[in-house]
């Protein structure tokens, strides 16, 4: 059986490094021009604006890759959590997939509109959609199996 604080420690670990390969994803989609400013920069500098805080090009990117890699420790942590006993790789991939979208539609139909950082999916740009939608397909693939794989 697997403990809540391995499960915990399984996801924090698994969605940090399911981040890399969703970032590989989003600079791609950015040189290709469909992306633009990377939304983790642009709720950063959201962000530092209405603190008041100024920072530096350097400081903002910084705190961006810290805060990107934080939310998906974080998500990964949920996904482990809510997710009982030791899944298939093949299901943990289908069902962190599934996770990946519902964070998607947390938060770009969600909370980031509702701040009023981006707007609502239907309102924005196509390929800045899409491209969010498949990073996080990849986001919630590494993170289901990585954790599949830790419960082994």
């Amino acid at each position: 059986m697997t403990t809540s604080l391995a499960k915990l420690e399984h996801g924090l670990t698994s969605g940090a490094l399911a981040t890399i390969p969703m970032t590989a994803v989003m600079l791609a989609a950015q040189k290709l021009g469909l992306l633009g400013k990377l939304p983790p920069a642009k709720i950063t500098d959201d962000m530092l604006a209405r603190s008041g805080q100024p920072a530096t090009r350097r400081q903002r990117k910084v705190l961006a890759t810290i805060a990107h890699i934080g939310f998906g420790a974080a998500s990964g942590a949920l996904y482990s959590l809510l997710r009982p006993g030791r899944p298939s790789i093949g299901r943990g991939a289908i069902e962190g997939a599934a996770f990946a979208t519902a964070v998607w539609g947390a938060s770009y139909a969600g909370w980031i509109p509702a701040l009023g950082i981006l707007p609502p999916p239907d309102d924005d740009r196509k390929d800045r959609q899409i491209t969010m939608v498949v990073a996080h397909w990849i986001f919630g693939v590494a993170v289901g199996i990585v954790v599949a794989a830790r419960r082994r």
